[in-house]
């Protein structure tokens, strides 16, 4: 008796039970459709984003402790003030302005218990909304507290920097769904809650343990509003020391230096896009060549060049870590470059309309962020239009 016929059954050279279901199947049957073969996971890219905030990480350290050293030895203190003080004088490491290891320490003492009530608090909100839609903790929440917490001026109180990360992961990133499906960067939107509801202690000159007036989060950008450069040369305030970092601002965010380097890191492993820098970059600077035409003794931001804007506030730091962030950022490809450019033009006009809060990359971020769905859509309807006029 002849066998069944085969005939009509492809040869599939045994591939099909990599896709058959039921119990009988040698390989469990694929549910989710393709799988990406290679590429970084949302650990990595966490673990690779933190390493690049290292530098920055060092700048904070070590320019917040020579700050607060160099205006103890203008005050003529023997001892610095404050816990920090105490335990400054108790490790007998001393508090002189070329101490490099008591400015490392000091500006450690002062960062380390922002950055711990920053994790603490926002690491609570996450564990409460994982618990809450029954899904794995955030992998990605680190390298959010850590860019929060760098962007601080170290003379915020503890709780009122546990009330901005609250702000920025329960508004700004879980009531939309949580890692992934936010439209704006929870960094920004925490900050921006306490520079609107607080701004005593964010933009106006606040006070450190021992300094005043001198930990404003645009201290450089408020003196260059009021006077031009000719005030930031009267303060002793070289274009190489901005660069550097050296300046009573932020724990970070100025250090235009620390932030090349890790942005480096990241392009090598190509996890933001260079399209967006390019973009921030070029809007920057054709629109500071713009206002740069017109003389305002009003207002001498007017006539500050685009190389000094490049290294004053929180640009630098914006444009390369916080403006790429790929979640809020424009997807496509010419996208990226529209975005970038708008932001990198309103951080000039917001510098320059604004003189009472100049550094603009902050609101500039979150207007792209904004705008950025939009862009995409109108880049992908551009397409879809050209090759319909293509295929006649």
């Amino acid at each position: 008796m002849p066998g069944p016929d085969r005939s009509h059954r492809p040869l599939d050279f045994g591939l099909g039970r990599l896709f058959r279901s039921g119990p009988n199947s040698a390989v469990p049957e694929i549910q989710n459709g393709p799988h990406i073969r290679d590429g970084p996971s949302l650990e990595r890219a966490t673990r690779y984003l933190v390493i690049a905030l290292i530098p920055c990480l060092i700048m904070a350290f070590i320019n917040t402790g020579y700050q607060v050293n160099v205006d103890i030895a203008k005050a003529g203190l023997k001892q610095a003030p404050g816990w920090q003080g105490t335990l400054i004088d108790g490790l007998g490491i001393g508090h002189g302005p070329s101490n490099f290891w008591s400015a490392a320490v000091h500006g450690a003492l002062f960062f380390l218990p922002v950055l711990a009530v920053t994790v603490i608090v926002g690491g609570l909100w996450e564990w409460i909304f994982a618990i809450f839609r029954k899904r794995p903790l955030a992998e990605g929440f680190p390298t959010v507290a850590l860019l929060y917490a760098l962007m601080l001026p170290p003379s915020i109180p503890l709780w009122l920097a546990a009330l901005g990360i609250t702000f920025g992961i329960v508004v700004g990133k879980e009531i939309f769904g949580g890692t992934g499906k936010n439209f704006l960067n929870p960094v920004l939107v925490g900050l921006a809650f306490l520079y609107i509801t607080y701004p005593k202690e964010m933009i106006i000159e606040t006070s450190w343990t021992v300094v005043d007036a001198l930990t404003s989060a645009t201290y450089y950008l408020q003196n260059a509003a009021r006077g031009g450069l000719g005030t930031l040369s009267w303060l002793g305030t070289s274009w190489l020391q901005s660069f550097i970092g050296f300046n009573p601002e932020p724990f970070s965010t100025t250090s235009t230096m620390a932030c090349l380097f890790g942005v480096g890191f990241l392009l090598y492993r190509r996890l933001i896009s260079p399209r967006v820098i390019a973009g921030v970059l070029f809007g920057m600077v054709a629109m500071v060549l713009a206002v740069n035409q017109f003389g305002n003794p009003a207002n001498p931001l007017v006539g500050v060049t685009w190389y000094w804007h490049f290294v004053l506030g929180n640009f630098a730091f914006g444009a390369l870590f916080l403006a790429t962030d790929p979640v809020t950022s424009a997807m496509t490809d010419k996208g990226r470059w529209i975005y970038g450019i708008l932001i990198g033009v309103m951080v000039v006009i917001i510098r320059v309309a604004n003189t009472s809060h100049p550094d603009g990359v902050m609101f500039a971020i979150l207007f792209g962020n904004i705008f950025a769905p939009l862009i995409d859509y109108l880049v992908i309807w551009a397409n879809i239009r050209r090759r319909a006029r293509r295929s006649g």
